[in-house]
């Protein structure tokens, strides 16, 4: 009895750090996020209203449905990032998921109030992930046009390369060809290249006085033909719309343009839908709050992912699949906000095989990659959508696993989920290294929605043991020069390496590069999963799940 009493006073100490811990990462998230959505500051804000225009946030919230379910995507976009040029929160462009008359649709807003909505290469690079989420699951979308064009002293790294500038247009037609609904509001400045996008769209409205179009401005105009002209007289609302026929409404002012957008998408017809399964939801039966008492302080340490699950299912209930092989990896059958899910989880707890064999938790084994394949192939063919909750560390090395057949089994594995044909979301709970990254559904293996929480890590391995690596590296490079190699010299070197690595493996700096598409509270998971789930019923499955040459 004393033992066991021992045992939970020491499990309630953890949980309680655990818990400290977790909520003061949450706490430094929303911060972040709230100085994040201050775009370029408050004192532009100020001059944005002066001018009688709404803020890319404020036209957005206006637009979606009062009360409904939004996700925001790519929030740190740019964090951190091009210190020399005052930096570009949010990449300048703000992006939402939500409902317009109980539409769902994905909304581009140009954030006017961060270099005068300019775009950046994180702001194309965001764009093109916003046209993509609408390709992917055929969501209807609305560009709220209101920028400056392009930052001229980066043009090199935005203009001329496949996945840069130009390939918005190009999406903008092959959208356009696959009947996807794009709607564009130039409600600012819409200039040189940029006039295309929005005329590229199926219907286009501009704002009398502040919205204007033209491929070149009455400056360039001047200087290139002598032409002496005014903004409003060459591109404004009037001319466009009762001249050049170029817009197809014009609006008094923001509002007025988005209840119009309102209007438009409310007599939208029905979609065609893929036909994932759906009940009435129910909420998961254990405290999903536990959550934050349950992760672990430290990386290193282990926890049960089990718990983890129970606190994001409904009714705390699921089906594993082979629950007692390949152990170190989860499968099992779930509901997540009433959608039917296949869950594939990283157990990060040391796990007993029946042979008596101990197996690292969040490694991957060649019968954890053996069972994940059967059940990827399982989800597909019952039309399931997939959840991959990561906290890995790579595959299983060694001897015996490389002559137990590792690679051939983890090929088997990466092969079922880049072929996986139903929808797949990933969410990173910790550690995200090397190939098992790729295994679980990192971003090169088209997520349609890819999140981490506060707590993930995101690298090639951890800080510690790239640190250790790059060490012996550059300690043997120093000896072989002649110079001595002290342990306080070592420790500086050491430390050195780490703190660069461990800025790297933070998710805010995956945020920043659109390798994730959010930080998330983890008590918002199950919203962002329902949410992706009912865009990705928009787009029906159109080809069977084949794994080619690597047939299991």
């Amino acid at each position: 009895m004393y033992f066991s009493f021992q045992t939970k006073e020491l499990m309630d100490i953890n949980f309680n750090k655990n818990e400290d811990h977790n909520k003061l990462l949450l706490s430094g998230l929303r911060k972040r996020l709230a100085q994040v959505k201050l775009g370029g500051g408050q004192k532009r804000i100020e001059k944005h209203h002066s001018k009688g225009k709404m803020t890319a946030r404020e036209r957005i919230d206006y637009l979606l449905d009062a009360k409904s379910k939004s996700i925001e995507i790519g929030a740190f976009a740019g964090n951190e990032m091009y210190a020399e040029q005052g930096g570009c929160p949010s990449g300048g462009v703000v992006v939402k998921i939500g409902f317009i008359n109980k539409k769902q649709c994905i909304v581009v807003a140009n954030d006017a109030t961060v270099k005068a909505g300019a775009w950046f290469p994180i702001t194309a690079k965001k764009n093109l992930r916003a046209q993509e989420i609408s390709i992917e699951n055929k969501l209807p979308i609305i560009y709220l046009v209101d920028s400056a064009g392009v930052y001229l002293p980066m043009q090199d790294e935005i203009f001329p390369d496949k996945e840069n500038f130009g390939r918005i247009f190009r999406n903008n037609a092959i959208m356009s060809s696959m009947g996807i609904t794009q709607i564009s509001a130039i409600m600012g400045s819409c200039v040189a290249g940029g006039a295309y996008l929005p005329i590229m769209s199926d219907e286009a409205l501009i704002v009398d006085k502040t919205g204007s179009i033209f491929l070149a401005g009455s400056y360039l105009v001047k200087a290139a033909i002598g032409e002496s002209i005014d903004n409003e007289t060459l591109g404004g609302a009037t001319t466009h719309c009762e001249i050049s026929g170029v817009t197809d409404y014009k609006a008094k002012d923001d509002k007025d343009a988005l209840d119009t957008i309102k209007n438009i998408v409310g007599k939208m017809g029905d979609f065609e839908r893929a036909g994932f399964n759906r009940i009435k939801a129910v909420k998961p039966q254990e405290n999903p709050t536990d959550i934050y008492g349950l992760i672990p302080k430290s990386r290193s340490d282990q926890f049960d992912m089990y718990e983890i699950i129970k606190r994001l299912v409904d009714n705390s209930e699921f089906d594993e699949y082979k629950a007692g092989y390949g152990k170190t990896l989860i499968t099992a059958y779930a509901r997540i906000d009433g959608w039917a899910v296949g869950i594939v989880a990283n157990q990060r707890k040391v796990v007993k095989t029946k042979k008596g064999e101990m197996q690292f938790g969040g490694v991957i084994y060649s019968d954890s990659a053996d069972k994940a394949t059967r059940f990827i192939a399982n989800c597909n063919q019952k039309r399931i959508p997939l959840v991959f909750l990561q906290d890995v560390t790579g595959f299983m090395v060694g001897s015996k696993s490389e002559h137990g057949g590792i690679i051939k089994d983890g090929a088997k594995m990466v092969n079922a989920v880049s072929n996986s044909v139903v929808p797949k979301f990933t969410v990173i709970i910790g550690n995200s290294y090397g190939a098992g990254n790729y295994a679980m559904c990192g971003k090169a293996y088209d997520p349609r929605l890819i999140v981490a929480w506060p707590s993930a890590e995101l690298a090639v391995m951890s800080g510690n043991s790239a640190a250790k690596v790059l060490l012996q590296i550059e300690k043997a490079s120093l000896e072989k020069q002649g110079e001595k190699f002290t342990k306080a010299k070592e420790e500086e070197l050491y430390n050195k390496i780490k703190d660069r690595y461990d800025s790297q493996v933070s998710p805010y700096y995956a945020a920043a590069r659109l390798w994730t598409d959010a930080i998330i509270d983890p008590l918002e998971t199950r919203d962002w999963i329902s949410i992706g789930i009912e865009a990705a019923n928009h787009a029906p499955i159109e080809r069977p799940f084949n794994m080619g040459l690597l047939q299991v």
